[in-house]
């Protein structure tokens, strides 16, 4: 089966480690996904003023695109994409003066068709758990693992219409399918601070420190999640966090298709596990 792919611009540089183990983890499981040609940055965010339509463009360029393709849906695995992507989707879909404006500007006739997929999606919907317990080289043994979703994955929760908007299970059901313990903590869809991170370290240093402590406090080992900047702020802002607290023991935190990828006996070099400032190695090593 083959689904056209949006990679984003973060996993063709600081993310690789999330783009070759979504890739290499989906192809395990028959799945492959084919990068869309000349594609640009989403744009990032979303636009806050409802008739900002020109915020909108980049992303209602990619869907266009992919319309072009055979499939009928989009992958894309980093959270802040796919939250553009759909939002914007929704809206050409379902605002008639948005998908007037925005395909008059790209000389397009694009009005919403394709769906926007998002790997954990595929692996519970199309591939199916069950499927995929049967695929595995190894199980994690146990390993307890907390999951992150942050904001943009499942907020707002009309447009995003990804899993529970407060609690969601989708990652939990896929881990848990790969022999991990699942670590329920309530942190897992609140914001780690996201770009302020550029504006107010501070603000990020203790939101960061909440989610890892909640998460940590409840026995947790490692942390998963499927967005680079919060993959980012989790794990780099632990060594301020080290810095001021001798104490203070560091979690590993990957991405879920890195456990994937893993379970899946992709070659080590794939899974970039070194490049993580929490070393994971020694933890996944012994799961």
């Amino acid at each position: 089966m083959k689904i056209p792919y949006f990679p984003g611009c973060t996993l063709h540089s600081k993310a690789r480690g999330l783009d070759e183990t979504t890739r290499g983890s989906l192809a395990a499981l028959g799945v492959e996904l084919v990068e869309l040609p000349e594609w640009t940055c989403c744009g990032t965010v979303f636009p806050l003023a409802q008739d900002n339509y020109i915020g909108m463009v980049a992303a209602a360029r990619i869907l266009a695109n992919a319309a072009k393709m055979e499939g009928g849906k989009l992958a894309t695995v980093c959270s802040f994409c796919y939250h553009v992507l759909k939002r914007v989707n929704y809206a050409i879909k379902n605002n008639s003066e948005a998908r007037k404006k925005l395909n008059d500007y790209l000389e397009e006739n694009y009005g919403g068709e394709i769906e926007t997929i998002h790997p954990l999606e595929i692996c519970k919907e199309i591939i199916g758990l069950d499927a995929i317990r049967e695929k595995l080289k190894r199980k994690l043994k146990g390993l307890k693992v907390a999951c992150y979703y942050g904001c943009m994955l499942v907020r707002p929760a009309a447009e995003m219409n990804f899993d529970h908007p407060e609690n969601p299970t989708i990652m939990e059901e896929l881990i848990s399918a790969l022999g991990a313990e699942v670590v329920e903590y309530p942190g897992k869809t609140t914001c780690c601070g996201s770009y302020q991170v550029l504006n107010d370290m501070s603000l990020v240093k203790q939101k960061v420190k909440e989610i890892l402590y909640s998460a940590s406090a409840r026995g947790a080992e490692a942390i998963i999640t499927s967005c680079p900047l919060c993959q980012f702020n989790l794990d780099w802002m632990q060594e301020k966090l080290a810095e001021e607290n001798n104490g203070f023991s560091k979690v590993p935190v990957l991405y879920f298709t890195q456990l994937l990828g893993l379970t899946l006996g992709l070659p080590e070099e794939s899974l970039r596990l070194g490049e993580h400032y929490v070393d994971p190695k020694p933890l996944l090593l012994g799961a």
